[in-house]
C-alpha cells in the first residue's frame, strides 16, 4: 500500500482566512475600550482625567463585575 498526501475523507483541511484591515482595528478599538471602561485608573491619563473618567464608568464597572475599589 502506498502512502499519498491526500488526507482521508471528512479529514479537516488548513484554509487561509483573509482578515480586512478595518477588522483588525475595530478589534483594537474595542481592546482598547474594554481597557479604559474596566481598568483605567491613572496609569494612561493625567490624575483629573482619570478620576473623571472612573466616576463616568463606575456604573459600567460593577455591572460588569470589575472591582474598582
Amino acid at each position: 500500500m502506498a502512502m499519498t498526501d491526500v488526507p482521508p475523507a471528512g479529514a479537516a483541511t488548513a484554509t487561509a482566512i483573509d482578515v480586512p484591515r478595518w477588522a483588525w482595528a475595530l478589534a483594537a478599538l474595542g481592546v482598547l475600550s474594554l481597557y479604559v471602561v474596566s481598568q483605567e485608573n491613572g496609569a494612561l491619563l493625567s490624575a483629573g482625567a482619570a478620576e473623571y473618567l472612573h466616576e463616568l464608568t463606575h456604573d459600567a464597572r460593577h455591572a460588569l463585575g470589575a472591582p474598582c475599589h
